[in-house]
């Protein structure tokens, strides 16, 4: 009789495209988050982090029991290579654990000029067979970030044969081209997509115009109407339903897409992830994926969600085109700053507009949540205030339950 192995809990690695982001994600649940240096990366408009801010990030994961990754995934051109030794020696000496490469020339740089700092592959360099992962093996990387065309059957034959880590995507935006290699934007916005400058061209609305010399353009197809018929884009993934599946199939590290996300989708998704890894590490044989987690997932602002490439190949009813089919009916509106037991008030800092009369909703870490009515306020002064209208004004309010820093609110919309 066959003895199954143990299984091995995965890693959940979350996007942290700024400093506030990566606290949040650790503290809702990420094992590891990913974030951008001030070169190489992939996202040129997020939060980039200095190398001061990468130290107080290291701090926070370390006393967290928890890691931070580089994203240095960008395609070279000639000369793009110049300073990549110092750069990858500055992302070891501060103490991130390993840096996420696609590109061969910034692979050979970091293994033979950072000795000591591990390399992952990205998926941009397309990993979707176990030739591949055990050519990246042998050079030296400790994991390979699987190409999102890779479906599950997939990853069960290469984990059968290959022990490198594997990472895999399991929720968040899906690229229209192949694991990211696009030029669309080169050509519609002159912005290097490879490079860090993607335009997001795909996420356009197109339409068919009939476009007379010297009149307006008019729609072919929407007489007037708003163009919605035509677009290249992709639904996003959510793999919440199959967490069985990729634990099973030894996927090491679950990633969440979205370092130019919000805090409030950092938190629920990481929180939602991690709750399910959890259940199920817990008791496998009676794991059962619970609706309130499919529910959460829909309070945070994405689009619509399928499984990418893991069950079947995409077809039209995985782009966006036309009205949408479902939207999420919640917005963020605040987060807890502190807490006073003895009055059980809680002192709030304000993300968006909210009144007295409003019903909303507390979340926080440990899936933990409640709702009540915002019976009255108070500004800095102690003031009564019957509705939060400035961008981050602080204020406080009586709540039913307790609450900790770092909580959040949120309403429908």
């Amino acid at each position: 009789m066959q003895v199954k192995k143990p299984l091995k809990r995965p890693e959940i690695l979350a996007p942290a495209g700024t400093l506030e982001k990566l606290k949040t994600a650790i503290h809702y649940g990420a094992d590891a988050v990913y974030i951008g240096g001030n070169a190489y990366g992939l996202r040129s408009r997020a939060g980039n982090f200095s190398y001061e801010e990468m130290a107080e990030g290291v701090a926070y994961a370390k006393a967290h029991q928890a890691k931070v990754y580089v994203a240095a995934n960008m395609v070279t051109h000639e000369g793009n290579q110049e300073g990549a030794g110092e750069f990858f020696c500055q992302l070891r000496d501060v103490g991130i654990s390993a840096v996420i490469v696609s590109d061969p020339a910034l692979i050979e740089i970091c293994i033979t000029e950072a000795p000591g700092l591990p390399v992952h592959l990205s998926t941009q360099a397309s990993a979707t067979n176990v030739e591949t992962l055990e050519f990246w093996k042998e050079e030296g990387l400790e994991r390979v970030v699987l190409a999102r065309e890779v479906s599950m059957e997939e990853v069960a034959a290469i984990r059968a044969k290959t022990d490198i880590e594997i990472e895999a995507f399991i929720h968040g935006a899906m690229c229209i081209s192949y694991s990211g290699r696009c030029t669309l934007s080169n050509h519609m916005s002159m912005r290097d997509a490879n490079r860090g400058g993607c335009s997001q061209s795909c996420r356009w609305k197109y339409d068919l115009y009939d476009m007379p010399f010297g009149s307006e353009r008019r729609s072919l197809t929407n007489q007037g109407a708003v163009a919605e018929e035509f677009s290249m884009s992709a639904v996003d993934m959510s793999m919440i339903e199959h967490i069985p599946d990729l634990i099973e199939n030894g996927v090491d590290s679950f990633k969440i897409e979205g370092r130019m996300k919000s805090i409030h989708y950092v938190s629920t998704v990481a929180n939602v992830y991690k709750a399910a890894v959890d259940s199920y590490m817990a008791d496998p044989e009676h794991y059962v994926c619970k609706q309130e987690w499919i529910d959460e997932l829909w309070k945070v602002a994405q689009r619509e969600l399928a499984t990418g490439f893991y069950y079947h190949v995409p077809t039209e009813n995985e782009q966006l085109f036309g009205e949408r089919r479902k939207i999420p009916e919640y917005k963020f509106i605040g987060e807890v700053m502190a807490y006073d037991e003895q009055t059980k008030v809680a002192t709030i800092r304000q993300r968006n507009h909210f009144s007295v009369g409003d019903e909303i909703e507390f979340y926080g870490p440990g899936f933990h949540h409640f709702e009540q009515t915002v019976l009255e306020m108070k500004n800095e002064e102690g003031e009564a205030i019957d509705r939060a209208p400035n961008p981050m004004m602080i204020l406080t309010m009586p709540v039913v339950e307790p609450v900790q820093v770092g909580d959040m609110m949120r309403k429908k919309k």
